[in-house]
């Protein structure tokens, strides 16, 4: 018997190798080695099947969902493969992350259940590696010269806002160098009561400073500036006096902790008093457990989840829509939410400009274990704003019309909002553009104005050489505020009771067209230079605080006029 054994063994062999000398095709295209196998299993969690989860092949585009049963199937793969598998569905962490061989059909994908609740308890994570926790961001979102989020986000406005000295120097009332202004004077009225006086603009005054107004009270500035502390105290902390973990302003932890947004259902706009934080949902998790959300749906193994609000413009409302005695101040959702750039179909989200992908291929170091993707599929954490010059620079489209004669040079300025998806400026209503008209001769003296608006005694009175430029020839963008009770215009002191006295600022797609005349009786060359600039705050108050903020040029054009 075992001899008849090792005959079949033989016969099967040399049938075998008979079959392989016959067939010449290639490969690729032998039966015996086909490519179209499949991979399957079902996904679970700890009550039975899940229906509908998502089932992805990590980092690439292609998925597939469970059925009513909770299996999936994958079809067509090649022979020889490794697949690595991800599941995920709404309320659970991401699950698996392992590989696969191509034919298994027994894989099993356990989901399990993210626990409703936030934990107020919670020790946030510092964004930096020497705080000397494993968690930290820095450790394995950072690598020298690279372009890792940690890496982007260092050099973002957002890890600056609890320490931006502008900020700080306006809550307190102060200049750059602490000199603080004197405490607000008030007046006594028998039918209303106890009123603010204006200030004395004398060589004690630094400029305004919410503290100065309301010395007995935090206010809510933390509740953007500062919100690792607001979370849980919205109206009592001071952002002046931080330490620890709560100086790093919107750090890392704070926005991969954000669960959804909590908006008014009929305006689509943060509810009134309601900024930051206190329109926010968090998932801050137990002790033993950590969670992040974040716009990819295959990030495993972890404690981590798809939040689809991480993708969406909604996610930036908190903090970049408030009003202040009902008056809107900070604008730039609401204006987005008003303009064309904010249809669902043909827009473009607030993620899509101020956090652009292509920057890198991954969002963690290979020894942490970061998968190679698609850059364009990696959102930037550089997140470029009003500090950004290149953004600036591309955020209008001027042209310039000009002629010379009848002893007359005109220009007619055209500037359209046609790359911005709101107002420019945006947000703070300290912010404004310039355009400034200029007509000079040979001898680099100015033609006398004959028409066209002249720039207001805000834009600085004084030598503009050094960029005061008030009563020359130009227009300004801004959102201009008086103090209701003070009168005084254009008033920085906005968390008083104030109207807005005007609103200059180009909307999405709105072009502004501006007309001047100079006199010309000069028979040499005569240069006509238009300058768009970007200031940050009224010159008269960056005098005050001492902010060395320089004006950012936008759009300069040059003509030259024989």
């Amino acid at each position: 018997m075992f001899s008849g054994r090792i005959n079949i063994i033989l016969i099967l062999i040399l049938l075998g190798f008979v079959l392989m000398c016959c067939y010449s095709g290639d490969p690729e295209d032998d039966p015996l080695l086909t490519s179209e196998l499949s991979i399957s299993g079902s996904v679970v969690d700890d009550y039975g099947t899940v229906n509908g989860a998502i089932v992805r092949i990590q980092c690439t585009d292609r998925f597939t969902q469970t059925d009513s049963s909770g299996k999936f199937i994958f079809e067509g793969l090649n022979t020889n493969i490794l697949v690595k598998l991800t599941a995920w569905a709404e309320g659970y962490y991401i699950a698996g992350g392992a590989e696969y061989p191509s034919g298994v059909d027994t894989i099993l994908l356990h989901l399990i259940k993210i626990p409703v609740g936030d934990n107020p308890d919670y020790e946030w994570l510092s964004s930096y590696q020497t705080e000397g926790k494993a968690g930290n961001c820095e450790n394995c979102h950072s690598e020298s010269g690279g372009s890792l989020p940690f890496d982007e986000w260092i050099l973002d406005a957002h890890s600056k806002s609890a320490s931006n000295s502008r900020f700080l120097s306006m809550y307190l009332g102060s200049d750059v160098y602490g000199n603080q202004s004197p405490p607000t004077r008030f007046g006594y009225n028998r039918d209303y009561g106890y009123y603010p006086l204006p200030p004395k603009f004398d060589d004690t005054w630094f400029g305004p400073g919410y503290k100065l107004d309301f010395p007995s009270t935090q206010g809510n500035c933390a509740a953007c500036h500062a919100p690792l502390l607001a979370v849980n105290n919205p109206y009592g902390i001071d952002p002046s006096i931080l330490d620890g973990v709560a100086k790093e302003g919107i750090n890392c932890d704070f926005c991969h902790k954000i669960w959804d947004v909590k908006l008014n259902e009929v305006t689509g706009l943060p509810n009134d008093n309601m900024p930051g934080v206190l329109s926010y949902d968090f998932r801050r998790p137990e002790d033993g457990h950590q969670f992040f959300a974040g716009p990819f749906d295959d990030v495993a193994p972890g404690e981590d989840t798809y939040r689809e609000i991480q993708n969406e413009s909604a996610y930036c409302a908190p903090c970049h829509y408030a009003k202040f005695w009902d008056v809107e101040i900070y604008t730039s959702y609401g204006e987005w939410l008003a303009s064309p750039y904010s249809n669902t179909s043909a827009g473009q989200t607030c993620q899509d400009c101020h956090m652009p992908p292509g920057m890198t291929n991954r969002f963690a170091t290979v020894l942490a274990g970061g998968n190679v993707r698609e850059s364009s599929k990696i959102y930037s954490h550089l997140m470029p704003g009003a500090r950004d010059e290149n953004l600036l620079r591309n955020s209008v489209t001027m042209s310039v019309n000009a002629s010379r004669n009848d002893n007359e040079v005109s220009a007619t300025v055209e500037i359209t909002n046609n790359k911005t998806g709101h107002h420019v400026p945006t947000d703070s209503p300290l912010r404004h553009l310039i355009l400034l008209v200029e007509a000079v001769n040979e001898n680099g003296n100015r033609l006398e104005q004959k028409s066209g608006s002249v720039l207001p005694d805000w834009c600085g009175i004084g030598d503009p050489n050094e960029g005061y430029y008030a009563k020359l020839p130009g227009k300004v963008y801004a959102k201009i505020l008086e103090d209701s009770w003070s009168g005084y215009i254009p008033t920085a002191a906005y968390w008083n009771r104030t109207r807005i006295i005007s609103d200059t600022r180009l909307a999405a797609f709105e072009t502004d067209r501006t007309s001047f005349t100079f006199s010309d009786e000069y028979s040499g060359n005569i240069t006509l230079c238009v300058s768009l600039l970007y200031r940050r705050a009224y010159k008269q108050l960056m005098d005050w605080k001492n902010w060395n903020e320089p004006d950012i040029v936008m759009v300069k054009e040059t003509i030259e006029m024989n």
